[in-house]
């Protein structure tokens, strides 16, 4: 009785803020990860909560600069009608970065038979998650999410640098990984995330400084509902930026802004329950349970094919080079960094995984359906992920993974596994979202290649 008398309570308690708000922002996530929507009078809220309203279904399929997908098939082909969206109930929050009482509500959207719509991210998880369900199994998931804090004013003669750099690339651009005076330089802005993120019902672990000028990281807590720590990650995101340009700063999850300088990732820890709550990945303090194997080597064969979800932009491929923390081999290795994938194994009934590959400008939804797809793949199959890697030694069998764009679009388009965990028509919407995507970079001609051809080709 009491857990039914405080969802009501909470029920009542949004409908009251959203009542009560001078505007309201709804919004969406769409392919890209990036939130699109409308400013809304409070005499919604109560369609919020319960009809729904009106979004355009193209909404959802834009490229990044916000254009319709010409060969997606919903804005053009369908005469671009509306779908219905209604309120994820616990983003209802006030929006502790704006003016006033201001409140935000983070749509998802469902067909005229309550399915979900098959273009909206949340709902490319969401059914991934009824797969784990259906089997009485239930996936933990914490993430850690890197981003910088720069000055969008050209400092030091950059299009972006670091709050208080010169041309000299010494003030301002120094780092200091996990150091504290690098927390309290940027104290005020910090404080007033956490308290943003509080506000939301986001937990977070941990905030430490990062080894670029003005980077950081934040852990978000471990919990068995992927769902809703996606909707963290997302609302976060949203959060962050939004106070940096109170601050006059910019807060960018670009994968690598910055060349010669660390890139930004999104790392992934997985777990799985049964229906007792019983880790299934926990074997003893020398080595995991099999099962922990099993999802392993459905994550190391499905990496090349998903690889576009976790770096789906152009910028989002600098982060992959031989030698660095972001690899180029779907590979994987006990407490190896070096490794695509890390088996953490220091206490056996909180064994787990940690996916490395992800770039923090991934759309957390789609990251986590490749990544928990694969791993209920690899379960069902009992497969094998090969030998491990040791050290900078990849294992023999690790596949390379595809480090251009244009070769991860196309393993996207026509991989059939992919197919199976995102479906046939989430799959094709995406791949052509990143085709024209690639094909207005390609009609761009940088300053890089002026500098080097315009004269001496």
């Amino acid at each position: 009785m009491t857990r039914a008398m405080d969802i009501v309570s909470s029920h009542e308690n949004r409908l009251a803020l959203l009542a009560e708000s001078e505007l309201i922002e709804a919004f969406i996530i769409d392919v890209n990860g990036v939130p699109r929507g409308k400013w809304l009078q409070r005499d919604k809220a109560n369609a919020l909560l319960g009809a729904g309203i009106a979004i355009p279904r193209s909404a959802y399929l834009l490229d990044v600069w916000g254009r319709d997908i010409i060969e997606g098939g919903i804005a053009f082909d369908t005469g671009d009608p509306d779908g219905n969206c209604v309120a994820v109930p616990h983003s209802v929050t006030q929006m502790q970065w704006a003016e006033g009482c201001a409140v935000q509500a983070l749509l998802t959207m469902r067909e005229a038979d309550g399915s979900l719509f098959y273009a909206d991210p949340r709902g490319v998880l969401a059914r991934v998650l009824e797969r784990y369900a259906a089997k009485a199994l239930t996936p933990v998931m914490g993430v850690e999410l890197e981003f910088y804090l720069v000055d969008p004013n050209r400092a030091g003669g950059q299009r972006i640098a670091p709050r208080g750099a010169d041309e000299s690339f010494w003030r301002g651009w120094q780092t200091d990984t996990m150091g504290l005076w690098e927390i309290h330089d940027y104290e005020p802005i910090l404080r007033d995330l956490l308290r943003a993120a509080a506000a939301q019902s986001i937990a977070l672990d941990t905030l430490i400084s990062e080894n670029g000028p003005g980077q950081f990281e934040v852990t978000l807590r471990y919990a068995p509902d992927a769902l809703r720590i996606a909707d963290d990650a997302v609302l976060f995101k949203r959060a962050v930026k939004q106070i940096a340009r109170q601050h006059g700063l910019c807060a960018t999850f670009m994968a690598k802004p910055f060349g010669n300088w660390a890139g930004s990732g999104m790392h992934v820890h997985m777990s799985v329950l049964d229906r007792t709550g019983n880790n299934v990945f926990s074997g003893d303090a020398m080595k995991p349970s099999p099962v922990l194997y099993h999802a392993l080597g459905g994550l190391v064969a499905a990496m090349p094919d998903t690889m576009l979800v976790f770096a789906p932009h152009a910028n989002s491929f600098r982060r992959f080079a031989p030698g660095t923390h972001a690899p180029v081999f779907g590979d994987w290795g006990h407490d190896n960094r070096m490794s695509a994938i890390r088996v953490i194994n220091a206490e056996p009934r909180a064994a787990r995984l940690e996916h490395r590959v992800a770039g923090a400008d991934c759309n957390p939804y789609l990251a986590f359906a490749a990544l928990l797809g694969a791993m209920l793949d690899g379960i069902e199959a009992e497969a094998d992920p090969g030998p491990e890697t040791i050290g900078d030694k990849t294992g023999l069998a690790a596949p390379k993974l595809p480090i251009a764009w244009s070769a991860a679009t196309e393993r996207f388009a026509g991989s059939a596994r992919v197919a199976s965990i995102f479906g046939t028509q989430f799959q094709g919407i995406f791949a052509a979202c990143k085709r024209q995507e690639i094909d207005e970079f390609r009609r761009r001609i940088s300053d890089v290649e002026y500098d080097a051809y315009l004269k001496n080709a």
